[in-house]
């Protein structure tokens, strides 16, 4: 018969050296502090006293970047924030070759923002976010890819102005919009002026044409409900034969 303490050390030992890893997770394990190689998913059996294991979640990470302050190419100041996407593909890589993969990609995605958009003026941060995006992206997979990381997709979230920078944008763009106005306001007036001239041309052209144009005008003025004007036509030949 095996004594109580002698089958209480067996549990304990059997429960340390058992592990069960999900799908999405794997084990890093260390035999005497070397490395012996990635196990999971499923069922793990670890030698008690002589190996251990990190487990690596292989999930995909959504982390916010802070909002940091940036001053751009043409010296406006601002504050930019984002969301970077990434996920370990290489357990190995990421418990061995860094202390914390996850606070060295939160670190460098907060400075690589500030470096990549200080290099864009205003308009262009505001208008190319998507090319900024892609940039940073790249960058990020670059400099993390050491590491074991993975970044898949870099979003800018909010760009905050100074006060005094949006009056100053919003009156710019009301001074577009007033330009568009008059643009599209005098273009009107030249089409118009180059249909009567078409016009005028057309009814010099016929003998009668004015005649009957003045007919028809004067039936639109005078027909409809309510009107009592009366006009009296006057042949436009004896214009023609007073000015003899």
């Amino acid at each position: 018969m095996f004594s109580l303490p002698f089958i209480a050390i067996a549990l304990v030992l059997i429960m340390a050296s058992v592990k069960i890893l999900n799908e999405y997770e794997r084990g890093v394990v260390f035999r005497l502090g070397s490395y012996a190689g990635v196990r999971g998913p499923g069922l793990i059996l670890l030698i008690p006293g002589v190996e251990k294991m990190t487990k690596v979640d292989l999930r995909t990470i959504t982390m916010d970047v802070p909002t940091q302050d940036i001053i751009t190419k043409d010296n406006v100041s601002m504050k930019l924030n984002g969301v970077v996407y990434f996920r370990v593909n290489n357990p190995q890589k990421a418990v061995i070759q860094v202390e914390n993969f996850y606070h060295a990609t939160a670190q460098i995605s907060q400075t690589t923002l500030r470096s990549v958009a200080g290099q864009y003026e205003l308009d262009d941060l505001l208008s190319s976010r998507e090319e900024i995006n892609d940039r940073l992206q790249v960058i990020l997979d670059e400099l993390t890819e050491p590491w074991g990381v993975k970044v898949t997709n870099v979003e800018l979230k909010a760009i905050d102005l100074p006060e005094e920078m949006q009056r100053a944008m919003a009156k710019q763009a009301q001074a577009e919009r007033d330009k568009r106005a008059k643009i599209i306001s005098a273009d009107g007036e030249f089409q118009a002026a180059k249909k009567l001239a078409e016009a005028a041309e057309v009814l010099s052209a016929q003998k009668d044409a004015i005649t009957l144009r003045y007919l028809e005008t004067m039936r639109d003025i005078s027909s409809g409900g309510g009107k009592t004007t009366t006009f009296f036509p006057i042949p436009v030949d004896i214009f023609k034969m007073i000015n003899k």
